[in-house]
């Protein structure tokens, strides 16, 4: 009986990479590495989880280096078979797998961490920016939100800037609760027109964790000039409604950096006692994926340059639970392969018409991500 080739030798490397990068899941480009020996030396030669996760993440593409903190890249001397150039390609391979699998099947959470500053603040410390962290309008007998001051031109627009969880997060969704002065005569909601936000990293100078940044202005301004700002989303209507508004992105960012600003837009209310139009929030969150606590990221330069920090022994959880390291991953892996040899064979007999497939299967090794 005639001995057939491999699937991908059939379809030479062009279409079988074409192929390949129309996987959505980096679960399923790991599991294709590890059908056999020839497949993960393919998808780890022509560095497909790296293109894959360029394409999902395009910012990404601006990172300088990436830094193993552990080294745990085995020197070429104990594996005399491999070279330095495959060795590193495994690594890149690791790597970015993680982070796809990371970015995409982490538990979506809210991922603010602390308030930095705000643009203006009417009475502080009672009606702080750091109210807005609380998830209700009222903590004990005290109302909790923030408020600006007072202006008598309502085009002028507000911040609120923030810390998120990580450094590198997936945002989704951003929702904002105007607040409600249920103490005031007729219970007036000062909500903004509109709301837009920005995400964005500090130069290596900043310092976030100053205790006088959520109220002096000198500091507010120097503060925000040391701030790269790398995605503005579109500006979204806010109603004059006391509820949790949620705003949708078109498409998740992933925020380098880990700052993230509320800008608020027009003001819509006046406050009876002063004839000024104020804005007050009682609450922000943020809706996304952090990275954690596998990745950091060190910034650079004001150019958006940066290095990418791998802690691989963070992963060591992660691995049991994702891939192929318990015995359930193990089987969900055997028959993810026994699928793709059976989409071979019938790829193959289409091709040929008839004939026996004969499929290199020398490694049954298991692929620990």
């Amino acid at each position: 009986m005639e001995r057939c080739g491999d699937f991908m030798q059939w379809l030479l490397p062009d279409m079988s990479i074409k192929i390949l990068m129309c996987l959505e899941d980096p679960s399923d480009l790991v599991r294709v590495s590890a059908v056999s020996s020839s497949w993960r030396q393919f998808v780890i030669g022509n560095g497909l989880c790296k293109h894959l996760c360029l394409r999902r993440f395009p910012e990404i593409s601006r990172v300088a280096n990436m830094v193993d903190v552990k080294n745990t890249i085995t020197p070429v001397v104990s594996q005399p078979e491999k070279t330095t150039e495959w060795l590193c390609q495994e690594w890149d391979h690791r790597v970015y797998a993680f982070m796809a699998q990371g970015l995409s099947n982490c538990t979506r959470k809210d991922c603010l961490l602390d308030a930095i500053l705000a643009s203006s603040t009417d009475n502080y410390p009672e009606e702080s920016i750091l109210n807005t962290l609380e998830p209700s309008d009222r903590v004990g007998r005290r109302a909790s939100y923030w408020s600006s001051r007072g202006e008598s031109d309502p085009t002028v627009p507000e911040t609120l800037t923030y810390k998120l969880i990580s450094k590198l997060c997936l945002i989704s969704e951003f929702h904002v609760q105007p607040f409600q002065a249920y103490f005031q005569f007729g219970f007036p909601i000062y909500s903004a027109k509109a709301v837009r936000f920005r995400v964005g990293h500090p130069n290596v100078k900043i310092d976030v964790e100053s205790d006088d940044r959520h109220e002096s202005a000198a500091a507010q301004g120097s503060l925000l000039d040391k701030i790269i700002w790398t995605y503005t989303s579109p500006a979204f209507p806010m109603a004059q409604e006391n509820s949790l508004q949620k705003f949708k992105l078109p498409e998740p960012v992933l925020c380098i950096g880990g700052v993230l600003q509320v800008e608020l837009l027009g003001r819509v209310q006046r406050q009876e006692l002063d004839g000024q139009y104020y804005i007050c929030v009682s609450h922000v969150q943020v809706v996304g994926r952090p990275l954690l606590p596998a990745f950091d990221v060190e910034i650079l330069d004001e150019s958006g340059k940066w290095n990418l920090k791998y802690y691989p022994k963070e992963n060591s959880c992660q691995s049991r639970t994702k891939f192929s390291v318990g015995e359930s991953s193990s089987t969900r892996l055997r028959s993810f392969g026994s699928n793709l040899r059976g989409w071979e064979q019938m790829i193959l007999d289409t091709l040929l018409g008839a004939g026996a497939v004969v499929v290199d299967d020398d490694s049954d090794e298991e692929y620990d991500v």
